[in-house]
């Protein structure tokens, strides 16, 4: 089960580029259906935001586990993606986090962490 994501998001597509950012939203979302398919990862979900004045205009969710996501981001087509989602859209990110079974583990390790700590009352 996956216990990572990749969080991708983008601000606003760079003026000019509008109908190469439809291609490249396109071409990507192909790319992470075939990791899919393929097995490279669990899920893909994308996601626009409504306007809010925050800058945070969508975002994709890569799931998968550690090993998957880590292989991922060292391949070729990966980084020619990411690349060109640079040239089109501003602030583009990419996060890695945790998500299931990862959060679960990550608050185990939070707990013991703040047992060694005195806690101010």
């Amino acid at each position: 089960m996956a216990d990572r994501l990749l969080f991708i998001g983008w601000d606003d597509v760079v003026r000019g580029r509008e109908e190469r950012a439809v291609q490249s939203f396109n071409d990507t979302v192909g790319f992470w259906g075939r990791l899919q398919q393929e097995g490279r990862i669990d899920r893909f979900d994308a996601v626009f935001l409504t306007p809010s004045g925050s800058g945070l205009q969508g975002y994709f969710e890569l799931h998968g586990t550690a090993e998957q996501l880590g292989a991922l981001v060292v391949e070729d087509e990966f980084m020619r993606t990411i690349t060109e989602a640079s040239l089109i859209v501003d602030n583009l990110r990419v996060i890695q986090g945790l998500t299931n079974e990862g959060v679960a583990k990550q608050m185990a390790t939070f707990q013991e962490a703040i047992a060694k700590v005195p806690q101010a009352t």
